[in-house]
């Protein structure tokens, strides 16, 4: 597999390996071209080492593990300025208010993503049973008490029960559904994340997730991120000190 760090120091350290079997002018030439590729990919192999990993001797090393904190507080900040501040999550919450008017016919509500607020969980929790027994209740406290008392009582209306369940469930749906309620409670949604005890329980959260991190946990996320990458200044440091090198041969062999 093509390593980015280690191949062109072996190239550059085989140029100069090479330059000493050649005869003269070739020999001056190939060894300058080498010696500066092999100074090129090698500082800049060492500079990219250095950024993760303290050397003994060279300050200025591991400076994404002496600066942690920095880098912690960073994140904190980056978290709460682009993706959670007060305004961009009440933006995010209130726009099913926005994003579908009233008799829009494509379907229910939905918020920039798509996707309407589902109900469902709410609504199969809620005890239609009961509801009904304070429909026959009401009913037979009412003036139609007496009448309802002729005919057998509450017990005449036990096998309405099932179908007032069925049609109760299919209006919560629908009601669930219509613009105007998820409009609603996207409004309140919003104005419940944009209070101050929302955003400072945010806050808490992710301080107690950051303090979670270590110096080396924090050094593995940033070379999985950007490691790779920077192995390409390993490649073009050699490729250009080779140049260089390559230029200052000429230089001396016609001068």
């Amino acid at each position: 597999m093509f390593d980015k760090h280690l191949t062109p120091n072996l190239l550059a350290a085989a140029l100069v390996l090479l330059s000493f079997a050649l005869p003269e002018p070739w020999q001056a030439l190939m060894l300058s071209t080498g010696l500066f590729a092999l100074s090129g990919a090698l500082t800049n192999w060492l500079a990219v080492h250095m950024l993760f990993e303290r050397v003994p001797g060279l300050y200025g090393s591991g400076v994404i593990t002496l600066h942690f904190e920095e880098f912690k507080a960073g994140i904190l900040r980056m978290v709460h300025e682009e993706l959670f501040s007060k305004d961009k999550v009440e933006r995010l919450l209130t726009a099913k208010s926005q994003s579908a008017p009233d008799g829009d016919k494509t379907g229910p509500n939905t918020d920039s993503l798509g996707a309407a607020i589902d109900l469902e969980p709410m609504l199969t929790a809620i005890d239609l049973d009961a509801a009904y027994d304070q429909l026959v209740a009401t009913i037979a406290e009412s003036s139609f008490g007496s009448m309802l008392a002729m005919v057998g009582g509450e017990a005449a209306l036990q096998p309405l029960r099932e179908p007032f369940k069925e049609r109760m469930r299919g209006f919560l749906a629908d009601a669930a559904r219509s613009p105007r309620i998820q409009a609603a409670i996207g409004e309140q949604l919003g104005k419940a994340a944009s209070s101050e005890r929302f955003v400072n329980r945010l806050d808490q959260l992710l301080r107690a997730r950051l303090d979670e991190m270590t110096p080396e946990m924090v050094r593995d996320i940033m070379q999985r991120m950007i490691r790779e990458h920077l192995g390409w200044l390993v490649i073009w440091g050699g490729v250009f000190g080779g140049l260089i090198g390559l230029v200052a041969g000429l230089f001396g062999l016609f001068s």
